[in-house]
């Protein structure tokens, strides 16, 4: 269990049940960690249990106050913790010195703009203002959800404007009709203004001007459900995946050995983080060590962005050999998928409960990139790739 100070604790304890963003803050009022809750209170509390994540303990333990804001709604709570991460740019929010890893929200610059999640990654290959840009948000799926949760109430076209046919969305009621020149294009950007209020957190005076314009949509506004946001919400934010790299070997009757490293951010495989390993040191057929060779290599480049979970192709045996030689707070948690037990997660002794739970919801994501660890050692076998 972390130090936790008796102020800190005290001030958990007598936090509100209801949604906010809160601030870990070390000596001089600096802002160590931003995130947000649903309930304010239950959030805090997983701070104080064991086995949270070593990064997250470490701030824990480095924190000696907490603050936190409360808001109307989870969607609220979303936006504002995006704005003063923007703002703060906090130590223990962002794992890679550009932050990569976080999500943006786009709005396009087309005759009928539309909002686009975008990675950090690829942030730059857009032209646009300041102002078409919000975030950076920590959760694609959060994002996602809330931008399907506003799309009921003010409706934004992703098809072929003027094409003459009825888009999929359209026929459900999502799409304003755009691409039938169902909408002016006056009305159009009157919806796409009110997300841009929305994420700029502009919301008190957005509500203010449809009072007065459109009162259907200020009453759908203010009784805003956002209960399909709770399931995504649950995760601690102690044990979050938001990056898992996953490994395996290729060779050919033990020669050629290669490895694989892919990655996996935010549930979707990002190809521009993947990276080919040819075997140097590890002798022939000898996959464990292959692994700890590959796995050593990769770990010598602090550049790259730390994974929240590795996953190897392999069983106990496997597991138990990679855990003894990167075993501590400065590594990633370890864990397999054994074929030979119907594609079993492995877990090694000790691993905490949170972190299976987490893992085992996630496994349809897990065993999507243990085929592409696969494919891509041997692709890299194959080819002979540009290897690390």
């Amino acid at each position: 269990m972390s130090s936790v100070s008796v102020k800190i604790k005290e001030k958990i304890k007598k936090s509100p049940k209801s949604p906010g963003v809160y601030f870990w803050l070390e000596k001089n009022k600096n802002i160590l960690y931003v995130g947000r809750a649903v309930n304010l209170r239950n959030r805090l509390k997983n701070y104080l249990q064991k086995n949270i994540d070593s990064r997250i303990y470490e701030m824990v333990n480095l924190a000696v106050d907490i603050d936190y804001i409360e808001t109307d709604s989870l969607l609220e709570a979303i936006i504002k913790e995006a704005y003063y991460i923007k703002k703060y740019w906090p130590k223990y929010n962002v794992k890679d010195r550009d932050g990569r890893s976080f999500i943006y929200l786009v709005i396009s610059k087309d005759e009928y703009p539309k909002p686009i999640i975008v990675r950090g990654t690829d942030l730059n290959k857009f032209k646009v203002k300041n102002e078409d840009i919000f975030g950076p948000f920590q959760s694609y799926k959060l994002l996602r959800s809330s931008l399907d949760l506003l799309r009921k109430i003010f409706p934004y076209s992703t098809c072929q404007s003027n094409s003459g046919k009825p888009c999929f969305d359209y026929q459900i009621g999502l799409c304003p009709g755009t691409c039938i020149s169902k909408i002016s294009k006056v009305d159009y950007m009157k919806n796409i203004r009110s997300l841009k209020m929305i994420f700029a957190g502009e919301k008190k005076r957005l509500m203010k001007k449809l009072i007065k314009d459109n009162p259907e949509k200020a009453k759908a506004l203010k009784h805003l459900q956002d209960v399909s946001l709770l399931s995504k919400e649950d995760d601690l934010a102690m044990t979050k995946l938001n990056r898992i790299e996953c490994y395996d070997i290729s060779h050919h009757a033990g020669k050629e050995a290669y490895g694989s490293m892919v990655v996996f951010e935010n549930g979707e495989a990002n190809n521009s983080e993947y990276r080919l390993f040819k075997i140097k040191e590890a002798p022939e057929g000898d996959d464990e060590r292959a692994l700890e060779e590959v796995l050593t290599r990769r770990f010598k480049h602090v550049e790259w962005t730390f994974p929240d979970l590795i996953v190897i192709d392999g069983g106990l045996p496997q597991i138990s050999f990679l855990n003894k030689k990167f075993l501590g707070s400065k590594y990633p948690p370890i864990i397999g998928i054994s074929k030979l037990g119907g594609d079993r997660l492995v877990y090694p002794h000790g691993f905490s409960k949170d972190l299976k739970d987490l893992a085992s919801n996630l496994k349809p994501t897990l065993l999507k990139a243990r085929e592409e660890a696969h494919r891509f050692a041997n692709y890299g076998r194959l080819k002979g790739s540009k290897i690390k």
